[in-house]
């Protein structure tokens, strides 16, 4: 009997470690086609951003040496692709793990159902999600809306999640004659060499995901619940942009983290800490499944008529660049162009500056963060802005508003953090290195600072513009 033919579809889950759709063709037999598509056109305008598209190059490139070299690269609409595919190579099967991108879910279903029309055997699998959207109903069969109860309520006593799945023993790959491609015909690297810096930081590829992983568990999980809001520490994991593109599958990072908490003995707040920031990312994929429209509109419709700063273009580039005048936020949008990713307390505090302080529209913050992220997820980049901007599920309330000099001085004392990314403030003595406006002639001159030449005086007043957000956020009490 001829041996059946597989195209293994890959997408975010370029590992072969707890691979649901390489798993079931290996242990069913199958001879594989590994495959990955660019499909720019259906991703329409959330299709990758630079830094996404760097690290996706690297990613596809390691993964590839783990599959000998038998992956197939190609550009176009996936739908089309895959039909090429089935006729060139024969195959009896495509396989894929689940994405939950509203555009994707739509191809795909599409996908699927045209071909088991041509009679092609079609098998999707769960491998980035602890808990499928559909499974976590609130008692009347309504989604949830608020993190808590979702979490505690609906996931954590709905079911334990699934134990991780082996490396396959073996994959025989089909002899199917058709032309590979090249990595490089997805002209995924940006012609301008920003990127170099990020090279000196990441490591993508499933191995790289691991040592990440192992990186954290020994340097950093201890003490995780109360230091993870510190910039200046290493105690996060930065693995976000591992898990988006299915490096390592949540489900790995759960049972190790576990695990160890277990066998090192590390205090249960630090990994049941850990445990509810990965449940915020299956909450940002909830409500990314069920509330679509979160990629784009207020999930609260009353901030639709918010007044927004319509004169943004001039304070929105300072921000982009780093160049505030407020410490704490220009070493964030730094770290951020420099290595593509930034601390999570810190994105809290340039979102609540950038949409509150200077009344500037999330979305201008959500395409920001899309291009220049390596872990731009689209659910979690829309969910975090809604949630910063107050117009979001289980949403902060508008009228918290992040002090950025109060939050430098808590979550970087020593003032640290800013000295790396703001290096003209490196001679700053602690007590202003937030807020240098406030220091003296002497102590500037002593630190070689000129505000206004060597750094910028701040691009806004905090108090007054605090006071203007609180103003311009009586506007959506009229609305509701």
């Amino acid at each position: 009997m001829t041996q059946k033919t597989a195209l293994i579809w890959f997408r975010q889950d370029l590992r072969l470690k707890d691979n649901p759709a390489l798993h079931y063709a290996t242990t069913n037999g199958y001879a594989v086609i590994p495959v990955y598509i660019l499909d720019d056109e259906s991703a329409a305008q959330w299709k990758m951003g630079g830094a996404s598209r760097w690290w996706l190059h690297q990613s596809l490139q390691s993964v590839n040496s783990d599959l000998r070299e038998h992956m197939i690269f190609r550009a176009g609409k996936a739908d089309d692709v895959l039909t090429e595919l089935i006729k060139d190579t024969g195959a009896d099967a495509v396989f894929w793990n689940r994405c939950y991108e509203p555009w994707r879910v739509k191809r795909d279903k599409d996908i699927k159902q045209s071909l088991k029309d041509d009679s092609i055997e079609v098998e999707t699998f769960n491998g980035s999600l602890l808990w499928e959207p559909w499974e976590i109903l609130k008692d009347d069969g309504t989604p949830y809306r608020v993190f808590t109860p979702y979490y505690r309520k609906g996931c954590l006593k709905k079911k334990e999640p699934r134990n991780p799945m082996p490396r396959p023993e073996r994959i025989t790959y089909a002899d199917h004659g058709t032309d590979t491609g090249q990595l490089g015909d997805l002209e995924l690297i940006p012609s301008i060499k920003w990127y170099e810096q990020m090279e000196t930081f990441w490591t993508p590829g499933e191995n790289g995901a691991h040592a990440r992983l192992e990186t954290f568990l020994e340097d950093g999980f201890k003490g995780y619940k109360e230091d993870r809001n510190r910039p200046d520490r290493e105690n996060v994991s930065r693995i976000s942009p591992h898990i988006h593109f299915g490096e390592i599958s949540p489900h790995q990072v759960w049972e190790t983290i576990r695990a160890y908490g277990e066998i090192n003995s590390i205090p249960e707040k630090d990994v049941d800490c850990y445990c509810s920031e990965l449940g915020w990312r299956e909450f940002s994929y909830y409500l990314l499944y069920h509330f679509p429209h979160i990629t784009w509109e207020n999930f609260q419709p009353k901030f639709n008529d918010f007044p927004w700063n319509a004169q943004e273009s001039q304070d929105l580039e300072r921000w982009q660049k780093g160049q505030t005048g407020i410490p704490i936020v220009d070493a964030g949008m730094r770290q951020l162009w420099q290595t593509g990713w930034m601390h999570n307390r810190v994105r809290m505090i340039v979102g609540s500056l950038l949409v509150k302080n200077l009344l500037i529209h999330w979305h201008r913050g959500e395409e920001w963060f899309w291009d220049t992220l390596v872990d731009a997820d689209l659910a979690s980049n829309s969910a975090s802005w809604q949630w910063v901007a107050g117009s979001g599920a289980d949403a902060a309330p508008y009228f918290r508003i992040f002090n950025p000099l109060t939050q430098g001085e808590k979550f970087d004392p020593e003032g640290e953090y800013v000295r790396e990314f703001v290096p003209e403030l490196k001679n700053m003595p602690k007590q202003y290195i937030h807020k240098p406006w406030e220091a003296g002639p002497l102590i500037l001159k002593e630190a070689g600072v000129e505000l206004g030449k060597d750094y910028p005086e701040p691009i806004v007043d905090l108090k007054a513009s605090r006071e203007r957000a609180l103003k311009a956020f009586e506007t959506t009490k009229k609305a509701s």
